[in-house]
């Protein structure tokens, strides 16, 4: 029973971090990150122009409702009923992870008749991993510039040392 609960909270958090973007404030950024997005999958599933014209468009309203559901986690998490204790609270999110889970998956099959519709069974499947991959690539990309960011700030940081030892 913990070891089921534990992978359920690990599975959310995952989830938490699983959108289809990273969050990002600056709508440039995102703008870009989303067209890179676009690109990657449309080159890894071989979509042809026809498929993608067709595809995009019912792949952005799944992702969006799927952000959604996900949003309801999120909310029950930062706002527990204040008239529960905090056992109870975890007890209801527990259970509303699982509605979340059940609505993804609900989601996931409706979507995917639509899909089949337009792309082979075969490129279908090739998604999810297709979607992984790239939010592997864009998390790897912002840890390297985090780090780029940290390493400039340390020099810069050690260049205002020297500068202010050699004034002292």
């Amino acid at each position: 029973m913990a070891l089921g609960f534990a992978l359920i909270m690990i599975n959310s958090q995952a989830q938490d971090q699983d959108d289809d973007v990273p969050p990002v404030q600056d709508p440039k950024v995102r703008n870009k990150i989303q067209a890179a997005r676009i690109a990657y999958i449309t080159d890894q599933l071989e979509l042809t122009p026809e498929e993608a014209e067709r595809f995009w468009p019912i792949y952005r309203e799944f992702a969006e409702k799927r952000r959604g559901i996900r949003q309801e986690l999120k909310v029950a998490k930062q706002n527990p009923d204040p008239n529960k204790t905090p056992e109870q609270h975890e007890k209801d999110l527990v259970d509303k992870q699982f509605d979340v889970k059940q609505k993804e998956l609900n989601l996931e099959k409706d979507y995917s008749v639509k899909l089949l519709k337009v792309i082979s069974a075969q490129k279908l499947r090739t998604l999810p991993d297709a979607e992984r991959r790239f939010r592997q690539i864009i998390l790897e990309q912002i840890q390297r510039r985090q780090l780029q960011q940290e390493q400039q700030r340390t020099l810069r940081d050690q260049t205002q040392k020297k500068l202010q030892d050699r004034n002292n």
